[in-house]
C-alpha cells in the first residue's frame, strides 16, 4: 500500500490551464473516486500521478517520495485504462505476465503472481485465449488482472468501465469493491459517472474547471453539498433550483409563487438565492406550490413528473409507485428537505 499526496499541483497545456494547484492526501488504503465533468482535468491529474505527464508546478509523492522527475516503471504503481490496452496478439496469461517479464522477475514468481491474478478475477480457464475470443467485462478484467500481478502500492483507473453495458457495469462495480477489500491497496478511480462515485468511494474528489469543489465521503456530498454545482452534479435526477429572494427573515419568496417560510435562513429581505430541492424531496401539501404535470415517465418502482410551478419555473418530481399522476393533473408542491445558495453558488443553509 501507499500514501498519495499532492500538493499545489499545477498543469497547462500551452497556453490552456488545466489544473488549477490541486491539494490532495490520501492515506493507505483508501478507495478514492475523482468525479467532475468532461474536461476537469480528472484524466490529466492521473496521467501526472503514473508519470506520463510533467507537473508545471507542484509536488506528487507516493509512499512518502517525491516521484516528480521519476520514470514511471519506477512509481510503484499501476494503471487501468478505459480502452484496455491489451496485446492483441497475446494470451491472457502472456498479457499478465508481460510486464513482470520486462522486470526480469523470475519465471516462478511470475507464475504465482500470474495464477494468483487470475484466481481472483475468475480467469483462469481464458488464460489460452487472444483478447479478440473474450467480452468487454472479460478484457477489463484481464486488465485489472495485468495491473495486481505488479503488487502495486497503488492503483490508478482511468473511467475503466465506460465502454461496458449498464449491467455489466454494475458486476464490474461490485468486483471492484471486492477486489480493493482484498488486496487493501490504495486506489484513486476516475470517472464522470456519479452511480460509480456513489456506489464505490469511501471518499469522492469532485472537480471542475480544474478546481477542486468539494471532497468527503459520497453522501457528505449528497447531504452537504458545499455549493450548487456540488449539488447539481450529484443525484439523478438532478436537484431542482428555483430562483427567488428573501421577502423577511425566514421566508422565501419565488416569481408567482406563494410565500414559503423556511425559518432556518435568516439573510434579510432582498437577499437572492436559489432554492435548491431533490426531485425525490417533495411532498404534496394543501397549501404548497400550485404546480401542472406535464409529462410522466414511469420507472415501475417510481414516476417521474415533469411539472411547471405558478409563475412558470418547470421541476423534477419523484413519485413512488405506478401512475403517480398523468399529464394536466394539478398538484400543490412543499419542500420536504432543501438547500439554498447564494448568488455565486456558496451554500447557505439549512
Amino acid at each position: 500500500m501507499a500514501q498519495l499526496q499532492l500538493q499545489r499541483l499545477r498543469k497547462s497545456f500551452g497556453a490552456t490551464p488545466i489544473l488549477h494547484g490541486i491539494d490532495l492526501d490520501i492515506p493507505d488504503g483508501e478507495f478514492v473516486v475523482v468525479l467532475g465533468p468532461s474536461g476537469c482535468g480528472k484524466s490529466t491529474l492521473l496521467r501526472l500521478i503514473a508519470g506520463l505527464d510533467h507537473p508545471d508546478a507542484g509536488d506528487i509523492a507516493i509512499g512518502g517520495r517525491s516521484v516528480v522527475g521519476l520514470d514511471p516503471a519506477h512509481r510503484g504503481v499501476a494503471m487501468v485504462f478505459q480502452n484496455y490496452a491489451l496485446y492483441p496478439h497475446m494470451t491472457v496469461r502472456e498479457n499478465l505476465a508481460f510486464g513482470l517479464e520486462n522486470l526480469k522477475t523470475p519465471a516462478q514468481e511470475i507464475e504465482r503472481r500470474v495464477a494468483l491474478a487470475a484466481q481472483m478475477l475468475q480467469l483462469d480457464t481464458l488464460l489460452h485465449r487472444l483478447p479478440k475470443e473474450l467480452s468487454g467485462g472479460q478484457r477489463q478484467r484481464v486488465a485489472i488482472g495485468r495491473a495486481t500481478t505488479r503488487e502495486p502500492g497503488l492503483f490508478l483507473f482511468d473511467e475503466p468501465l465506460s465502454n461496458l453495458d449498464a449491467e455489466l457495469r454494475a458486476t464490474m462495480r461490485s468486483e471492484l469493491t471486492q477486489l480493493h477489500r482484498s488486496l487493501g491497496n490504495t486506489m484513486l478511480y476516475v470517472t464522470h459517472d456519479q452511480v460509480e462515485a456513489m456506489t464505490m468511494a469511501d471518499r469522492i474528489v469532485l472537480l471542475r474547471a480544474g478546481k477542486l469543489e468539494q471532497q468527503g465521503a459520497p453522501l457528505t456530498l449528497y447531504n452537504r453539498p458545499a455549493n450548487r454545482f456540488v449539488a447539481g452534479f450529484l443525484g439523478l435526477p438532478r436537484m431542482n433550483f428555483i430562483d427567488g429572494c428573501m421577502q423577511s427573515d425566514g421566508v422565501f419568496s419565488a416569481d408567482g409563487l406563494p410565500p414559503l417560510a423556511l425559518t432556518e435562513l435568516t439573510q434579510p429581505a432582498g437577499t437572492r438565492l436559489a432554492l435548491g430541492v431533490r426531485p425525490s424531496d417533495w411532498e404534496l401539501a394543501d397549501q404548497g406550490w400550485p404546480a401542472e404535470v406535464l409529462h410522466v415517465e414511469e420507472h415501475g418502482t417510481e414516476s417521474v413528473l415533469r411539472a411547471r410551478l405558478l409563475g412558470g419555473q418547470e421541476v423534477l418530481v419523484q413519485r413512488p409507485g405506478q401512475r403517480a399522476a398523468q399529464r394536466g393533473d394539478g398538484l400543490h408542491l412543499r419542500p420536504r428537505v432543501w438547500h439554498a445558495f447564494d448568488d455565486d453558488g456558496r451554500r447557505l443553509g439549512p
